[in-house]
């Protein structure tokens, strides 16, 4: 800031107090400026991180949510399946009619199938590194940081839920037999009963985490989401 000597002699205080408040005034109005401009770029680096992360967590929801529709179908295939082999298993059915009708059920594509969606970061990471994440309205930042931590920990779930639960081997191991036409019903029950157990594990998990992102989201607006529709 430059500040400028007066030109003439301040012969009278009301002289001087004149040329005083006239550099006060210059040295405020400078700072104000200062502050707004500060003020507004804080502000649309905060909008600009906002919108961002808001788009990055719809994907990720809308991700999560088709990944859990399609598990629980599959869900409902593999229910569907054990239920049957349960029932012939109860009623004291032959060994070679129970691998028949495991057969024929399991003709068509039966694997696993699970889905769990990769969910991105990348505007949760940058908005923390360039700091625009700390211009962003605290209640807000509250919502993103718990949805962020949310699909952490779905994710470390994920993987500690197909440790103790899943025998990737035995599925392999079982799927193989069944392209030979050769599966023993017991061993087959195990197995597909591991693997409901780690879909429904999963579709519970995804579920979970589609309300904890819905609550970090404001709600839509009904422009919006007619756009979202037509899109």
């Amino acid at each position: 800031m430059h500040i400028e000597p007066p030109n003439t002699r301040l012969a009278t205080y009301k002289d001087f107090a004149k040329h005083y408040l006239m550099i006060v005034l210059s040295i405020l109005t400078a700072l104000g400026l200062e502050a707004w401009i500060e003020h507004t770029q804080h502000a649309h680096a905060a909008a600009t991180a906002t919108a961002q992360i808001e788009a990055e967590l719809r994907s990720n929801l809308a991700d999560v949510a088709d990944d859990a529709r399609r598990d629980a179908r599959q869900l409902q295939k593999l229910d569907t399946i054990r239920d049957a082999v349960i029932r012939d298993l109860k009623s004291h059915a032959s060994d070679d009619a129970v691998r028949q009708h495991i057969l024929a059920l399991t003709k068509v594509d039966f694997d696993l199938h699970m889905q769990f969606p990769t969910l991105r970061h990348e505007a949760w990471d940058v908005a923390v590194a360039n700091q625009s994440a700390s211009w962003i309205e605290r209640a807000r930042m509250q919502r993103y940081s718990a949805a962020y931590a949310n699909e952490r920990d779905s994710v470390d779930m994920m993987r500690e839920d197909t440790a103790i639960l899943m025998n990737g081997t035995g599925m392999v191991d079982t799927i193989a037999d069944l392209a030979t036409d050769e599966v023993q019903p017991r061993q087959f029950l195990h197995v597909i009963s591991q693997m409901r157990a780690m879909l429904d594990q999963t579709t519970q998990n995804l579920r979970a985490l589609e309300k904890q992102l819905g609550a970090a989201l404001p709600l839509a607006s009904p422009d919006k989401t007619r756009a979202a529709t037509h899109a």
